[in-house]
């Protein structure tokens, strides 16, 4: 067991061993065991009752695989958005690796946008109300951002061109699909998970940016559902009222919701029930389409040959090419700024 006693003792941030031992998914118990320090010293240590020694730092940063330096870092865990786009029931041990590196990230959004003197993106925020429904939003925005196709084609690249920066990573789980979080600048992240596909990952990001723009950086009544908000925002969006319309005016079928999802990147599923919240199908004709789907093993998983390829976030990369190119700085020392590992680097900006 490691001593506290030494004379030399390292001062820490807690809330930096919190967010190592959270986003490498470990317990205080596990972490103990891989330091040999009993889990109530590993709690004292994440509290700041106790006095870190040269040789407890280096334990921590060999076990959670984050240099020394970044558990000096400064600074508080922050809370994520609003609300973020999962299954109904989510286990807290799947949730706190996602947060934890959410909040890791959001700090090196923080460091480029400041290093560039980057300017704070022009977002068209509303507020929520009869007038300015969800729906109505989204038109505004696809009208703002210059979306005058049905389609969207790249919805991470519309994002990005308004300097809202979008990092994807794999979230250690399929239960949780997006995050959202601000710098200490108020700047946007939005956090979307690698392992989902495209069709999956649009709707996640139209979800995203409707709590980001009708939410975030407002008061919101608590009576209000922002989660009914986001996805009615989302399904404009993705799939305007007016042109889909034309799609489900010779009724829908199975098969016509296979042609729909390539047309316009979204699931079948959401395809239906965008149709429902249309008026378009009775109680019966949904019903039975959800029967179809439960019989042919498609409710969770789509046919595979109708996948749509997940888009690939690309202005934090840049702007880190940006940064590099000024400085002339390369990975290792760029890793040593932002307090990770290379192997971390490039799995989050490779």
């Amino acid at each position: 067991m490691f001593s506290e006693s030494v004379i030399m003792t390292i001062a820490i941030n807690p809330d930096m061993i919190i967010l190592a031992r959270d986003a490498r998914g470990l317990t205080q118990q596990e972490l103990g065991e891989k330091i040999h320090l009993h889990k109530a010293n590993i709690s004292r240590l994440e509290s700041g009752e106790t006095h870190t020694s040269e040789e407890t730092l280096n334990a921590l940063s060999e076990a959670l695989g984050y240099p020394p330096a970044f558990f000096k870092l400064p600074g508080h865990i922050m809370p994520t958005n609003l609300a973020y786009r999962k299954r109904q029931q989510v286990p807290m041990k799947l949730i706190s690796p996602v947060e934890a590196q959410v909040n890791i990230l959001r700090r090196h959004v923080q460091f480029v946008t400041r290093v560039l003197n980057k300017p704070f993106p022009h977002l068209p925020l509303f507020g929520v109300d009869e007038k300015n429904t969800p729906a109505k939003i989204a038109g505004l925005v696809r009208r703002k951002w210059g979306a005058d196709t049905p389609v969207i084609d790249n919805l991470i690249r519309l994002v990005e061109q308004q300097g809202i920066i979008i990092n994807s990573f794999d979230f250690g789980t399929e239960r949780v699909d997006s995050r959202s979080i601000l710098t200490d600048d108020k700047y946007p992240v939005i956090f979307l998970n690698s392992t989902m596909l495209g069709d999956r990952q649009r709707f996640s990001l139209a979800y995203e940016l409707g709590h980001l723009l009708m939410h975030t950086y407002t008061v919101v009544p608590h009576y209000r559902d922002i989660n009914h908000e986001a996805n009615l925002f989302a399904a404009e969006l993705l799939m305007p009222e007016k042109e889909i319309r034309k799609d489900f005016k010779g009724g829908i079928t199975l098969p016509l919701l296979g042609e729909l999802k390539l047309k316009w990147k979204v699931s079948m599923i959401a395809l239906l029930y965008r149709a429902d919240d249309l008026g378009l199908l009775t109680p019966n004709q949904k019903r039975y389409l959800l029967q179809q789907f439960n019989q042919q093993k498609i409710r969770r998983r789509e046919p595979q040959q109708l996948d749509i390829p997940a888009e690939k976030p690309q202005l934090m990369r840049q702007w880190l090419a940006e940064y590099m190119g000024k400085t002339k700085l390369g990975i290792i020392q760029v890793c040593e700024l932002l307090a990770i590992n290379a192997s971390d680097y490039l799995e989050y900006y490779g």
